[in-house]
């Protein structure tokens, strides 16, 4: 079997990706959601409220950190440039420790509504960020809540990004052309988002332990026959909770014993894509139409 014809690397039959959320201290002082349902005056800044984003950079990057040594995974960590500015020496940590320092935006407010000059800026500001606190330049982007403009992709590959993670079409990475060049796509997976899981009142430990467990079967044995991808969503202030994390480490420990999965960053799963297009699925898109998602798949 040549290179070329293998799904991932050393026959793997499954990639698996962890995204983190590098977040807290990138969201408004007023209007960001968390778990204080009463809401707050106009014109007052919700300290409260603000101290549970606090929590992710003091407490929970630094136990999801020890979790990930634990198992020997690297993951990619989605960096809001206001965060990083905020906590540069735990930016710098994340990239010591061999993760991923990805772009998630300047700050934690929609950019699709940016002209193109001004997201262009936008995004050069969140590169700067990271660039200045962690020493790399980021190759992978995800928008505020997976909402890309017109422009964001045309931008991304004019500064040498490589993928964005903003798409929920498929289990498997893909390839468009963009500016004349292929450009990777990423997918990310709501439903394994620990905001869907973990955001409301019937939040069940249990069931959400079992979800991923699910999942993780269920591609493993489509892997033997197409290309397969299973990525989990994390966010600072979510998952990097202590019995959360204990539910994370039963999860992981149970699926690190299987053999052919291929525990990859998102950088890694994009570039191992751009090398083989023979065997990538390519999903070629246009402009917006009414209704629909532009485009075709190959």
């Amino acid at each position: 079997m040549t290179t070329d014809n293998l799904f991932w690397p050393g026959g793997a039959r499954l990639a698996f990706s962890i995204t983190v959320q590098f977040e807290a201290g990138g969201q408004p002082i007023s209007g960001a959601p968390g778990p204080i349902s009463e809401p707050i005056l106009p014109g007052f800044p919700d300290l409260g409220q603000n101290s549970f984003y606090e929590y992710g950079a003091r407490e929970g990057i630094p136990r999801l950190l020890d979790l990930f040594d634990k198992h020997g995974i690297k993951v990619s960590a989605y960096m809001v440039g206001d965060a990083v500015r905020r906590h540069p020496g735990l930016a710098a940590e994340v990239v010591r420790r061999g993760h991923e320092a990805g772009a998630h935006g300047l700050s934690w407010q929609r950019q699709y509504h940016l002209s193109r000059p001004e997201e262009r800026a936008w995004i050069e500001g969140n590169i700067q960020a990271i660039e200045e606190a962690t020493g790399t330049r980021p190759t992978g982007y995800t928008n505020y809540w997976i909402r890309p403009g017109v422009n964001t992709l045309k931008i991304l590959q004019e500064l040498g990004f490589r993928y964005h993670i903003d798409d929920l079409s498929a289990d498997e990475p893909f390839l468009q052309t963009i500016n004349g060049k292929p450009f990777a796509t990423v997918p990310y997976t709501v439903h394994l988002n620990d905001i869907v899981s973990y955001d409301f009142a019937a939040y069940d430990p249990a069931a959400y332990e079992q979800q991923l467990i699910d999942e993780f079967d269920q591609l493993y044995e489509e892997g033997a026959h197409r290309r397969r991808m299973m990525v989990i969503a994390l966010h600072d202030r979510l998952s990097g909770h202590a019995s959360r994390v204990r539910v994370l480490d039963r999860v992981l420990t149970r699926l690190r014993e299987r053999d052919g999965v291929w525990w990859a960053r998102k950088d890694q799963i994009a570039d191992w894509i751009l090398a083989h297009p023979k065997t990538a699925a390519w999903v070629e898109r246009g402009p917006a139409p009414v209704s629909g998602l532009p485009g075709s798949s190959a």
